[in-house]
């Protein structure tokens, strides 16, 4: 019957007949097969006749190849393995022995398997696809392309095989042959999701990002649940800078399997370079837990941690992956960037070096060999390792972060031309993946800012605020000098510098929330005076003021004050075409989408200006000190006393030689804060006066 296909009566008579005779391994196997012919579960079945026929090399082949259909590899491989101990030389059992054996991700012992079957039968084209396959994991993509061509050669108009060939050619860099296959592929298959992610990859080795987007789309438009594909549709936005689409690739891909690690760490990745640093290190501690030897995971998270503001942690990570990898190029690179956050710049050089000596293919390191000191002529050797990497198809990330490397090379060697047309290449890349800056959108929400906190509200008395003196709040521009304030402050002995606190941006959306003049308002501002004490506590220890940074907190001024009406708020002016330039010369990533733009940088500075003149005028002078970045220069000491005075503590000498004070800076500022107080930063807007006709109003 079960020759036959009558597998309904097999079935029935097998059951009648096992009620007779329960041990009869052959009903067993007949019963097994007749359910799973018929879509049914035969696996009990097909069990019970492997145990009671040990040395039947059938009811052990039957058992394994329905366990190999349900995934259960393991499984499959114990029985076939069993099988070829009764039959060695069965050629279907090896072969399937080994497709177990690479579902398990042991794709070097399933070589010789099907190296054993090919030298059966060499006419096989399964076997040597499958063999490419294996291969081809394990990195020999040389041998693997052999092998597609050689199944090609019996079935050439196989649509997985040429795919197979395209995927293994990318990765030996053969991309125009990669790419022909590829199209071959699809030709034969448009319906195959694995041809269109394969072309994806292609295409991306190519450069050609955005149409490899496409194809990573339209994958996953014929199979959404495709995971390989989210993950490189991520991997491709990231590329064009388009993170938060990249995100939501990567949380799908997440959503599909919770326990790929992979996906983890891709999300975090993603979630860092959208600054949601707390977010991105609870993805990678995740991501650890799930692959603890995850290197990149490692890596990330050493990174995130640096940002916030945990150093020792972060270099202990870079020493333990060190340890376990002494080449490792990003621990190296991290390493370098923690010892120049505490202004070991000769160290910090040192450890650059030696990454780059592992690949000198590196864009990040040569981005922080330049960030951290003068650039002379003496480095020809550094400008032709970034010229050669920018005649290669790049990450976008990657030009950008180069682009503003030559800007800064050129414009250390006073070479101001050059330097400009780098960095405007800097910026137009940066457009590409920065947030749009909405003009009319800021010009609102400063309208919004300047009636809500007008001057009645400035000059009442709020229930709820803290009596606190402990946070002194340095606001202004970024690149204004509100780091060098915070170095001089820091290097007094009853004070300490906490960087920039991220807390007033999600202050102001809770403070919106309540009604004026409503008991939630006054609760709500307590709420926050308390929140902030305990965000910035932990970090003063016997300190009698603690020095927040955060320059955008200039559009926080009014609520600060209301939340901590003796607290005091130093402001920091710039020559606004001294800061623009600054900003403009500075990579942002994602943060600072005006800075990108040169009448961008005109309209938001002109905003900025706007809303400090209000709070200049509603704010009782004893809670606001204009700093003027010029006259601190040129008049060291008396703006020194004059701020101390300000913010209630006594002199303190150490605060004149801020550049010798031992701490950690992981700003932009944080080489030019550790050098001896100087004017060469003054008037450096005349050297490129000619490229700043956007700026110009600002003179005024």
């Amino acid at each position: 019957m079960v020759r036959q296909g009558r597998f309904a009566e097999a079935e029935s008579w097998a059951a009648r007949l096992l009620e007779r005779d329960g041990a009869s391994g052959t009903l067993w196997k007949i019963l097994g097969v007749a359910r799973a012919q018929q879509g049914r579960d035969g696996l009990p079945a097909l069990r019970r006749a492997a145990e009671l026929l040990p040395a039947d090399a059938e009811a052990q082949r039957n058992l394994g190849a329905v366990l190999k259909e349900q995934g259960r590899f393991a499984e499959a491989l114990a029985s076939f393995e069993r099988m070829l101990e009764i039959e060695p030389h069965d050629l279907p059992v090896t072969m399937a022995a080994a497709d177990c054996l690479c579902a398990l991700g042991r794709a070097r012992e399933a070589v010789p398997l099907y190296e054993r079957v090919l030298g059966r039968n060499p006419h096989l084209p399964e076997a040597h696809n499958n063999l490419g396959n294996a291969l081809q994991e394990l990195g020999d993509c040389s041998r693997a392309v052999g092998c597609y061509r050689q199944a090609l050669a019996f079935n050439p108009n196989d649509a997985e095989l040429n795919a197979n060939l395209a995927n293994a050619l990318r990765q030996l860099g053969e991309l125009e042959e990669a790419l022909k296959c590829s199209q071959r592929s699809l030709a034969l298959d448009p319906s195959s999701s694995h041809a269109h992610n394969n072309q994806g990859l292609v295409l991306a080795a190519l450069g050609r990002t955005t149409e490899a987007v496409a194809s990573f789309r339209q994958a996953l438009q014929l199979n959404p649940r495709f995971l390989q594909a989210l993950h490189h549709l991520g991997n491709a936005l990231t590329e064009l800078g388009d993170q938060r689409e990249a995100l939501a690739a990567y949380s799908r891909a997440l959503e599909l399997d919770p326990q790929r690690a992979d996906s983890h760490r891709y999300v975090a990745g993603a979630r860092h370079e959208l600054g949601q640093h707390a977010e991105a290190s609870s993805s990678y501690r995740r991501a650890l837990e799930l692959e603890p030897d995850d290197r990149e995971a490692q890596l990330g998270l050493a990174t995130v941690l640096r940002l916030e503001d945990r150093a020792a942690e972060a270099e202990a990570s870079c020493r333990a992956l060190l340890a376990a990898d002494p080449g490792h190029v990003g621990a190296l690179a991290l390493l370098g960037d923690l010892h120049a956050d505490r202004g070991d710049f000769v160290k910090a050089q040192e450890l650059f070096q030696r990454a780059l000596a592992q690949n000198s293919n590196a864009p990040a390191v040569y981005c922080s060999i330049a960030a951290q000191r003068r650039m002379t002529r003496a480095d020809g050797a550094w400008l032709e390792g970034v010229e050669a990497l920018l005649a290669k198809p790049l990450p976008l990330a990657h030009q950008t972060g180069l682009r503003y490397a030559l800007g800064k090379y050129y414009d250390d060697l006073g070479e101001y031309s050059e330097a400009f047309s780098h960095y405007r290449q800097a910026n137009e890349l940066s457009k590409r993946h920065a947030a749009r800056y909405d003009r009319a959108q800021l010009t609102q929400y400063i309208d919004g800012i300047i009636g809500n906190f007008d001057a009645a509200f400035a000059a009442a008395s709020h229930s709820g605020a803290s009596v606190s003196e402990l946070p002194v709040f340095v606001v202004g521009m970024p690149r204004s000098g509100t780091t060098l304030i915070e170095q001089i402050l820091a290097s007094h002995s009853q004070a300490v510098g906490a960087g920039e606190v991220n807390f007033w941006e999600r202050a102001a959306e809770r403070f919106a929330g309540c009604a004026p003049g409503s008991a939630a308002r006054a609760s709500a501002l307590a709420a926050l005076g308390r929140d902030y004490l305990a965000l910035i506590g932990a970090r003063a220890g016997q300190a009698l003021r603690v020095i927040d940074k955060m320059p955008a907190n200039f559009l926080y001024a009014g609520l600060i004050h209301a939340a901590f009406p003796h607290a005091r708020i130093l402001h920091v002016q710039r020559h606004p075409l001294d800061t623009c330039l600054s900003l403009y010369f500075q990579n942002f990533g994602e943060r600072h989408p005006y800075a990108n733009d040169l009448d961008s940088l005109a309209h938001y500075y002109g905003e900025y200006l706007r809303l400090t003149r209000h709070w200049r005028a509603v704010l009782p002078a004893a809670a606001l000190l204009e700093v003027p970045y010029e006259a601190l220069v040129g008049e060291q000491e008396y703006w020194t006393r004059r701020i101390l005075k300000f913010v209630g503590l006594p002199w303190d000498a150490r605060c004149l030689d801020f550049h010798r004070t031992e701490r950690v800076v992981i700003t932009a500022s944080r080489w030019q804060v550790r050098q001896k107080i100087n004017t060469r930063s003054i008037g450096r807007w005349r050297n490129y006066e000619p490229y700043l006709a956007p700026l110009r109003p600002l003179l005024g």
